[in-house]
C-alpha cells in the first residue's frame, strides 16, 4: 500500500487525472484535488472574506465535485474545478445577500495563472521562460514557490521545511510569484520579437 501511495504522488496532475478516468479509482481524484486545495483556500478567501467559510468552501466544494464528476468528461481539471468554485462562491454570497456581490470582479486569468504556474500546462516557450525567471529569484523565494506550487506543501509544512516564519513564507511566495510573473512576460514578450524578426 506504501508502495502505491508512494507512486501516486510521483505521478504528474495531467497523469493523475488520465488514471482516474480509464481506472475511476477516488485515491487518483482525491489526491489530485488534494493539490489544488491551497489555491482554492485562496480563491473561497477572496469572494467569501471570511477564512473559516473559506474552509468550509473548500470542503462543500470537495463533496460537490466528488458529486459531479462523474457526469462530465473532464478535459482541464482546473478550468472544471475553477467553474465549480466560483459558482459555489456565488451561490453562498447571494444566500447571504452580501454587498460584496454586486462588487465581485471575476479574477479567472489571475487564478488560472496560480493553477498553471506549476501543473505542467505550459508552451515551450512558457517553460523556457520559466526556466530562466526561477534563477532571478533569490533562494528562499524560489524554494517556498517551489514547496508551494510544486510539491503542494501548506504553509506550515513550509515552514517547517525551511525555519522561517509564517509570515516570512507567505511574504517570499506573494513576492516571488509577483516577480515570477512580470520576468516571464517580459520574457515571453522577448521571444516573440525575436520570432518576428527571423520571419
Amino acid at each position: 500500500m506504501e508502495n502505491n501511495k508512494t507512486h501516486i504522488l510521483q505521478l504528474t496532475n495531467e497523469q493523475l487525472l488520465e488514471r482516474f478516468q480509464t481506472e475511476d479509482k477516488e485515491i487518483y481524484f482525491d489526491e489530485l484535488f488534494k493539490r489544488y486545495i491551497p489555491l482554492l483556500y485562496g480563491l473561497c478567501l477572496k469572494f467569501l472574506k471570511n477564512s473559516e467559510e473559506a474552509k468550509n468552501a473548500v470542503m462543500e466544494i470537495y463533496e460537490e465535485a466528488s458529486t459531479n464528476r462523474s457526469l462530465y468528461i473532464i478535459k482541464n481539471f482546473h478550468d472544471w474545478l475553477y467553474t465549480i468554485a466560483k459558482n459555489h462562491c456565488l451561490h453562498e454570497m447571494r444566500k447571504s445577500n452580501s454587498r460584496r456581490f454586486a462588487e465581485l470582479v471575476d479574477d479567472k486569468v489571475n487564478f488560472e495563472k496560480e493553477f498553471t504556474l506549476f501543473d505542467g500546462n505550459r508552451s515551450s516557450e512558457e517553460e523556457k521562460a520559466l526556466s530562466v525567471c526561477l534563477k532571478k529569484l533569490n533562494e528562499k523565494q524560489r524554494k517556498c514557490l517551489e514547496y508551494f506550487y510544486h510539491d503542494h506543501k501548506s504553509y506550515a509544512e513550509i515552514v517547517v521545511m525551511t525555519g522561517n516564519t509564517l509570515a516570512k513564507v507567505k511574504s517570499y511566495i506573494i513576492t516571488g510569484r509577483r516577480i515570477l510573473e512580470r520576468c516571464m512576460v517580459k520574457e515571453l514578450k522577448k521571444t516573440e520579437k525575436e520570432d518576428c524578426e527571423q520571419q
